[in-house]
């Protein structure tokens, strides 16, 4: 299948553009990450490594275990939402090699970052909401994310179990779709690029280090049940936290779904105009939030310039939002995470039943 064609670029793109150049050559401010985001990734790291240690090796009287394998979930999103997401966009630090060290935190974690940056960077960003170019509205036939999408009669029902195939995200993606990219070599219709050497020895050791370190020693020191329980716990809690945040991004009632024209193969914005149209932000006031999520409730901005770090988001938004006003163009944002979350559970009911 092609890839859909954007209209050529407006003046909106190339004003927004210069406006934001001019904004860091003004603050004499470097793009990519600073000081407390080096200080917020090391303390999450260090406490990812701190709860593991302590759940394994010293594990708890079974409340505090359960707590803690959440704990871990959530320190597992965290450092994908921050860590990994900067690092595979190149915006977590200028040096290259630093970058590569953080886009390959997600290898520990059970997922891989070769997939990852096509199926995200490439399929995701440059296709955003388009059916069968975006993977990330790919649920198979157990959801329906946009209009364009195959309607099955379970759909009627998504708006209330939706969360239970959030829940299992995490277990599909690093024990199934991982493994399916790797042999179909394509990530939905988009191509992934020739696989060197290297990649193929880093997929494979960094698969075979995450089942020993998440799978093969939990159940040498604690038991099989105690590391079932608590790697289900842990597993539906990162992919709960990771679903819902990119989910109310980008799959709800007041986005578009784009369809490509049958002949032309065109969509029918250009790229900027496009992300603005399939994406929204929520809770941006939110700091505590926004230190978690690693700013991706400040997704409008993240899609416009994905190569610019998420500490940046709170003062390129007011030039966005401004520019975005005076050339009448859409800037959809939520004040409240839980506006977000009803208007993406209004868009699953809407879609089941229609």
């Amino acid at each position: 299948m092609r890839p859909p064609r954007f209209n050529a670029a407006t003046s909106f793109h190339a004003d927004l553009k210069e406006r934001i150049k001019n904004y860091f050559t003004e603050k004499n401010l470097r793009p990519t990450g600073n000081i407390t985001l080096y200080f917020k990734a090391i303390i999450m790291v260090l406490a990812f490594i701190g709860v593991y240690i302590h759940l394994v090796f010293f594990t708890p009287f079974w409340p505090f275990a359960i707590l803690e394998s959440i704990l871990l979930g959530g320190l597992t999103a965290g450092i994908g939402f921050n860590v990994m997401h900067d690092g595979a966009h190149g915006s977590f630090s200028r040096k290259g090699w630093v970058n590569e060290l953080a886009a390959i935190s997600i290898n520990f974690l059970g997922a891989n970052v070769f997939m990852w940056k096509t199926k995200h960077n490439v399929a995701h960003h440059s296709f955003t909401n388009v059916n069968e170019h975006d993977d990330d509205l790919n649920a198979g036939a157990f959801l329906r994310m946009g209009p364009s999408q195959k309607r099955y009669k379970i759909h009627r029902f998504q708006h209330r179990y939706f969360l239970f195939i959030y829940s299992i995200l995490y277990f599909y993606w690093v024990f199934f779709t991982d493994y399916k990219k790797y042999v179909t070599n394509k990530v939905a219709a988009t191509p992934i690029k020739k696989m060197e050497i290297n990649d193929h020895i880093s997929f494979w050791g960094f698969k075979v280090v995450h089942i020993f370190l998440f799978v093969a020693l939990p159940i040498y020191l604690v038991g099989f049940m105690p590391w079932l329980i608590g790697f289900l716990i842990f597993g539906i809690s990162t992919g709960i936290i990771m679903s819902v945040v990119f989910q109310l991004a980008h799959v709800l009632e007041e986005t578009t779904f784009p369809i490509p024209d049958k002949i032309s193969n065109k969509l029918e914005d250009d790229w900027a105009i496009h992300q603005l149209k399939t994406t929204a932000n929520f809770a941006t006031k939110n700091k505590v939030l926004s230190w978690f999520i690693g700013g991706l409730n400040f997704q409008i901005e993240h899609h416009l310039f994905p190569n610019i770090s998420h500490v940046h988001y709170p003062a390129i938004s007011q030039i966005i939002k401004e520019t975005c006003r005076e050339y009448g163009l859409p800037y959809i944002e939520h004040p409240k995470m839980r506006y977000a979350f009803a208007s993406h559970v209004n868009h699953l009911r809407v879609l089941g039943r229609s």
